[in-house]
């Protein structure tokens, strides 16, 4: 086959060569050149990389495809806590690594087994590095693969960077957070943050709520506030909410205010301050309900001007001290007025500079007092005023505390007038004294005089009633007499009981009673009374006896005047009745417990004798029954229906029932009549005798020499005629000398001696009788129309040993001698 291509000569073959050869040779050149510049710039990047590796912030390991440590900088022996041997130990096993919830991170899950087995780089794993001592650091790890030509995975960075001083400032942080959050929710004030909403003129038209505490709620009643507006709760916003939030955005200053949210009708204290930078238009609002407080702030304001008006137009004068030195801070104008200073010369005076006390020694020992005691009293203290005048104040001084600091406040008082009116009370109660003195002496004297002549009556009756050729209307006459005689002695002593009531001066004789027997006299006491008027008068008595310990004259008087109240305000020709019973406990005798004696605590209440008068008479007006039982009480004092007597009987009834351990009340309905219920205690054993009455057998005796001693004529020879009748010797004598002679004389065993004798009153002549000695033994008894407990008190001192009252009971002078008659030797 035949080629067309030219042949070329050797020449041309060599000249081409040899260009081939200067070509490879410049070639060569070239590359040597370049691999020269090649190893520099690797030298160049390796001290880059060197220089990179040592002065990394963080630590950083560089190891090979097995995770065998290759190289490592200052910061990796720091953390780690110590040098570790290139080549030797495996990063993995060697380091051991922690999650944050404490689990332990074995090798074969270690991020960088699975970098170096991917060549993926593992970033910002948050870990926990196990020093050599034991101790745990927080680190963040990153993990980058290291690849050669082709390639493949040659190695792996791995760098650290400590995050302790990160997890402290987070930790940190979330205490702050947590503290802010508990005083945010714990707060009792409201506290909320708002967004300030402006136009595009930049004014405050609205704002939004993004954060509220609990309290807000509570104080401002809305709910579900955040990321709502304002304009959402109310369609007005009140001034100055909003102008105020937005002066806070606009000048960053903070603003306090407060002022009433008339939605609400509350009060509020604003504080509002800015939140965040410049640009920000967040305010942080704390406020507090203020509501109460202004009201009490508006009471204690109306407080003050009352008490200053007060203060201003006090009738007394009032001086305001300085709590340590006691100097004047303030004085009224009535002070002033006393004084007669000007209210701003008594300013920073003490009170001896403005007359009120001596001296400075005494003003400041008052401070003192005060000081200790806090208040001081001064009720007669003389003040000297600017003229030179006396005045008597009354001084009341208090210690306060004002505004933290000690005060004083000095109330005084010109009592020159109650001390004329003291004076003049004292006067008239001296006055009155005497004037009830001369009343007691008036009653007294009267009861005497009215007695006098009562007593030769009683001894009159008593001598008829002893003939024994009475006729029946003799003998009727006599009980009449007897019983009117008896009625009129006992007004005479009701004449007396005013006093006695009011002074508390009524004595009892007391003794063993069968009350029917005291209604049945009572009765007959005032059947006339009865009768005259064409009433009927029924009884109810209990056949067996009620027995009680009092005083028989004084019980008689309590149902006598029940009985005549009764008649009297009943009209003529209706009803009376009594009635007596047993209510309560054992029957009477049934038992031998003595007066007083205990019972059984289980048993009913005591027995009590209860007695009742009824009348079917015009009743008690509702409006008087309350005072009924009061002194000086009458039921009606027009004239068609005046009853007379002196409106002390019903007082009468009280006070005796009471004197008995009794009790007495009434009821009435008007138009239908009245009903009074006396309870007396019952006596439980009617064996005992205290007080055994006097009848004819107990004072049988022998014939005694008795010596009677009256002014009064008839009242001393009607005596002497009833002791020659029951078988004593007797002498009259009536002045207090003739009777001194008579007892020389006639030596009697016993003398009735009248007080009220001309020449010597019977004091005198029974304190003369005691001194003589033959006399000694001789028995005094004064018949008397004094009848006081005074007069009888003087009785006892004179000497004394009994005191009867015109007129008076003859069986009580017959039981007397005959004590007498069976002492006597």
């Amino acid at each position: 086959m035949t080629s067309n291509a030219p042949i070329l000569s050797v020449e041309q073959q060599l000249r081409e060569m040899n260009e081939a050869l200067l070509v490879s040779s410049i070639r060569q050149q070239e590359l040597a050149e370049q691999a020269q510049e090649a190893e520099a710039e690797m030298r160049t990047s390796e001290l880059r990389y060197r220089a990179l590796f040592e002065s990394a912030p963080m630590a950083v390991f560089a190891c090979d495809a097995q995770g065998v440590i290759q190289h490592y900088n200052a910061q990796a022996v720091e953390l780690w806590g110590r040098e570790p041997e290139c080549g030797v130990e495996k990063h993995c096993g060697s380091v051991k690594l922690w999650l944050p919830d404490g689990t332990f991170l074995p090798h074969d899950q270690s991020p960088l087994v699975q970098v170096l087995r991917t060549g993926v780089g593992v970033y910002n794993v948050e870990v926990f590095i196990e020093r050599p001592d034991g101790s745990r650091l927080p680190v963040l790890v990153n993990f980058a693969a290291l690849q050669d030509a082709t390639g493949e995975v040659s190695g792996a960075i791995t760098s650290f960077i400590d995050i302790a001083d990160r997890k402290q400032a987070e930790t940190s942080l979330r205490a702050s957070e947590e503290r802010y959050r508990g005083l945010f929710n714990s707060m009792d004030e409201g506290y909320c943050i708002i967004e300030v909403i402006f136009d595009q003129c930049e004014q405050p038209v609205d704002y939004r709520f993004l954060e509220v505490n609990p309290a807000f709620e509570k104080q401002s009643g809305m709910h579900g506030a955040p990321g709502k507006r304002m304009r959402e709760f109310v369609s007005e916003i009140e001034e100055p909410w909003l102008a105020n939030y937005g002066q806070v955005v606009r000048t960053g200053e903070p603003i306090r205010f407060a002022h009433e949210f008339k939605a609400l009708n509350r009060w509020f204290d604003v504080y509002a301050f800015k939140v965040g930078g410049w640009e920000s238009r967040k305010v942080a609002v704390l406020f507090t309900d203020i509501t109460q407080q202004r009201s009490a702030a508006e009471v204690l304001h109306h407080s003050e001007v009352r008490y200053r008006r007060l203060f201003e137009s006090a009738e007394d004068g009032i001086l305001i001290l300085d709590g340590r030195s006691g100097a004047v801070t303030d004085a009224n104008p009535f002070m002033a007025t006393i004084l007669g200073y000007s209210q701003a010369a008594l300013l920073g005076k003490e009170l001896w500079e403005i007359g009120l006390l001596q001296d400075a020694d005494i003003s400041r020992r008052m401070v003192q007092e005060l000081q200790q005691e806090g208040y001081v009293r001064y009720e007669h203290l003389p003040l000297e005023t600017a003229a030179g005048r006396r005045v008597e104040v009354e001084v009341i001084a208090t210690a306060y505390r004002e505004d933290d600091r000690p005060a004083i406040q000095c109330n005084i008082r010109d009592i020159t007038q109650r001390i004329l009116l003291e004076q003049k009370t004292r006067e008239q109660a001296v006055a009155l004294a005497d004037l009830h003195r001369r009343k007691d002496e008036f009653l007294a004297m009267l009861s005497h005089e009215l007695r006098n002549p009562l007593a030769p009556i009683l001894n009159s009756v008593q001598l008829l009633r002893m003939q024994r050729d009475r006729t029946p209307l003799q003998a009727e006459a006599h009980a009449i007499i007897d019983r009117q005689v008896a009625q009129l002695a006992r007004l005479v002593d009701d004449l007396l009981e005013v006093s006695r009531i009011s002074t508390g001066r009524i004595h009892l004789q007391a003794e063993r009673l069968d009350l029917r027997g005291i209604v049945e006299r009572a009765i007959e006491t005032t059947q006339s009374q009865v009768g005259r008027k064409g009433q009927s008068l029924a009884k109810s008595l209990p056949y067996e006896p009620v027995w009680v310990y009092g005083d028989s004259l004084r019980l008689e008087q309590v149902v006598v005047n029940l009985l005549n109240n009764a008649s009297k305000y009943t009209d003529r020709g209706e009803h009376l009745w009594v009635g007596l019973e047993v209510e309560g406990g054992q029957e009477p005798g049934a038992s031998g417990q003595g007066p007083g004696a205990s019972r059984d605590p289980g048993s009913a209440l005591p027995p009590v004798a209860a007695l009742l008068v009824r009348d079917n008479g015009v009743g008690i007006d509702p409006k008087l029954l309350p005072h009924i039982f009061d002194l000086f009480t009458q039921a009606d004092k027009s004239l068609d229906r005046s009853q007379g007597g002196l409106g002390i009987g019903l007082a009468l009834v009280k006070s005796l029932v009471a004197l008995h351990g009794g009790t007495v009340e009434a009821r009435s309905t008007v138009g239908e009549g009245s009903e009074f219920l006396v309870r007396l205690p019952l006596l439980l054993s009617p064996q005992l005798d205290l007080a055994p009455r006097d009848d004819d057998e107990t004072h049988a005796g022998r014939g005694l020499r008795v010596l009677v001693v009256d002014d009064n004529v008839d009242a001393a020879n009607g005596v002497a005629l009833l002791l020659r009748a029951f078988g004593h010797e007797a002498r009259v004598a009536h002045d207090g000398a003739s009777a001194m002679q008579a007892a020389l004389e006639y030596v009697p065993a016993a003398v009735l001696l009248d007080i009220g004798l001309p020449v010597a009153n019977g004091f005198q002549v029974a304190q003369w009788i005691r001194q003589e000695p033959a006399l000694k033994n001789v028995v005094l008894v004064a018949l008397t129309g004094y009848g006081q407990e005074s007069d009888r008190q003087r009785s006892h001192e004179a000497g004394f040993d009994h005191h009867l009252v015109k007129p008076v009971d003859f069986a009580k002078v017959r039981s007397i001698l005959s004590a007498v008659a069976e002492n006597a030797p």
